[in-house]
């Protein structure tokens, strides 16, 4: 019996990018049409994605090298890496994908001269980012294009391509999907894209305000009552915020999104009325409002105050605040109502 007593020499950086990068283009040889080989050359995938996440995520046991993980990310951008772990990740195993996302986001943060190697890359090569959206129609692939996209997300300019791209229409048809994990993990990376980067989202709301909102509509009406509450906590957090003010002032003074909210303040559920009581507030406060909004409040006024007197949260301090708030809502519907009543000839 024979013993090694030397440990094979761990590979560089340029060893194991060349590696991957080699890896990943065996799976467009001719023979891997046929299962073994295809089997074989993705075990040498899993063995180069294992190599790359222990060079920078480290082994458990020691730490992993710095100077290492910024010269793996250059030869990953270098050697035009990065569309092949996007463009395969379909056929990857289970395996291999949640290395990837580990690697994806280690990657992403790497900065060489004050620039982010990969987001740099990707800029460069943004129909990579429309490829990671159309995943989702791979439920086997969607949960790691979802975690890549988010990673993606937090630097400005690739999110306000994403926002501008026609890719962005698909997220109201992914957040609604039947499988439940995927619509959920769509839905997440549809609230970073209208979250995480505030003035490019003011920007995007401006330039397409009714074509957004007619499909946001449709979220809010769903028969599915995950993306009815989801939707109408997201509008709560993007439309109240103080870049989008602009967007808000208008959106209040339109009567199709004044019904909608009204009809979702009688919604069987508790939590999405409370929810819808947030954004109806500020349709019944707001100064400015028009004369057409006044006659629906005055119009729906017993049933709307009949519906603000049964809302309730309960829950000390914060119970307060909503009471106040709510009194002041009530009162305020019905002075709309005194007044526009007056108004009618008798």
């Amino acid at each position: 019996m024979s013993f090694s007593f030397f440990k094979a020499r761990p590979k560089s950086p340029q060893e194991i990018a060349r590696a991957t990068k080699d890896s990943l283009l065996a799976l467009d040889s001719p023979t891997v049409v046929e299962v073994k080989f295809l089997e074989k050359a993705l075990e040498e995938v899993d063995k180069n994605f294992s190599a790359m996440k222990i060079m920078l995520c480290g082994d458990g046991e020691s730490e992993p090298n710095t100077d290492q993980i910024l010269q793996l990310t250059i030869e990953i951008c270098n050697d035009d890496v990065i569309p092949l772990l996007i463009h395969k990740l379909l056929i990857f195993g289970w395996q291999a994908r949640k290395d990837l996302v580990l690697c994806w986001s280690v990657l992403l943060k790497q900065q060489v001269n004050d620039t982010y190697c990969c987001a740099n890359y990707i800029e460069n090569h943004l129909e990579l980012l429309d490829f990671l959206v159309v995943c989702y129609d791979n439920k086997d692939a969607a949960l790691t294009c979802g975690n890549m996209l988010r990673e993606c997300i937090k630097f400005r300019s690739l999110a306000k391509y994403i926002l501008e791209s026609a890719s962005f229409h698909f997220f109201f048809k992914y957040v609604e999907l039947p499988n439940f994990d995927v619509a959920s993990d769509a839905f997440a990376t549809f609230k970073d894209l209208l979250t995480k980067h505030s003035k490019e989202v003011s920007e995007y709301l401006t330039s397409h305000y009714d074509e957004f909102f007619e499909m946001y509509g449709k979220l809010l009406t769903s028969e599915n009552y995950v993306t009815r509450r989801q939707s109408l906590k997201l509008l709560t957090d993007f439309l109240l915020e103080p870049p989008n003010s602009h967007i808000m002032k208008r959106y209040i003074l339109e009567i199709r999104y004044l019904k909608v909210i009204m009809t979702l303040l009688r919604d069987s559920s508790k939590n999405i009325q409370l929810s819808a009581f947030h954004i109806f507030k500020v349709f019944v406060a707001n100064p400015n409002k028009t004369h057409e909004i006044k006659i629906i409040l005055a119009k729906n006024c017993e049933k709307l105050l009949d519906l603000l007197r049964s809302l309730s949260i309960g829950k000390g301090s914060e119970d307060e605040q909503f009471e106040e708030e709510k009194e002041m809502i009530i009162k305020e519907v019905e002075r709309v109502s005194r007044f526009i009543n007056r108004e009618r000839p008798s």
